[in-house]
């Protein structure tokens, strides 16, 4: 039997279909998070073992069941191909609850504006439901595709919330702050 839940909230953009993760989506999620290119500012992300993508996608999923929204995997429309990963998830930043705007998407799809037009659609939809939580993205100071990621899709710089990371310095992107 379709699970039609699981679609409840797909997302489609004018080139790509994001879609709530499922156990299809695992052996993407291993490629995309082993390459160490993807988690080249991010390497405690970086998956060795397939079990560690399976694990992944049962956090993501958990959230998604938690809380109604989560990570997305985002294909091209018309494409059964995953590309990459883009969402947000609940967190903790300085006492304050938010959620952390994460994409990661294979290299071959860099340099195509994908990112922008996926993490655009997800801080819409997710500031709709969710609008008395801010958006962030926490970014490395040397990864200015990120960060140019960040700011088109409406986040802006937040510096007075840096902290530091398990990979080093996170500078701080937001929208939705709440003073």
């Amino acid at each position: 039997m379709l699970d039609e839940s699981r679609h409840a909230h797909d997302l489609l953009t004018g080139r790509l279909s994001l879609r709530r993760p499922s156990p299809d989506d695992i052996d993407a999620i291993h490629a995309i998070h082993s390459d160490p290119a993807t988690c080249l500012h991010n390497p405690s992300d970086a998956l060795s073992k397939r079990e560690e993508a399976t694990e992944l996608f049962h956090r993501w999923d958990d959230h998604w069941q938690r809380f109604g929204y989560g990570y997305w995997t985002v294909r091209r429309q018309g494409s059964d191909r995953p590309l990459g990963f883009c969402g947000t998830k609940t967190m903790d930043l300085n006492g304050m609850s938010v959620l952390n705007l994460f994409y990661r998407f294979e290299t071959s799809s860099w340099g195509q504006g994908l990112a922008t037009e996926a993490a655009t659609a997800v801080v819409d939809w997710v500031t709709q439901r969710a609008p008395e939580l801010p958006v962030i993205a926490r970014v490395r100071p040397a990864n200015t595709a990120s960060q140019r990621v960040a700011i088109r899709a409406g986040l802006v710089r937040a510096a007075h919330l840096d902290l530091p990371g398990e990979d080093g310095l996170g500078w701080i992107y937001a929208k939705n702050l709440h003073h």
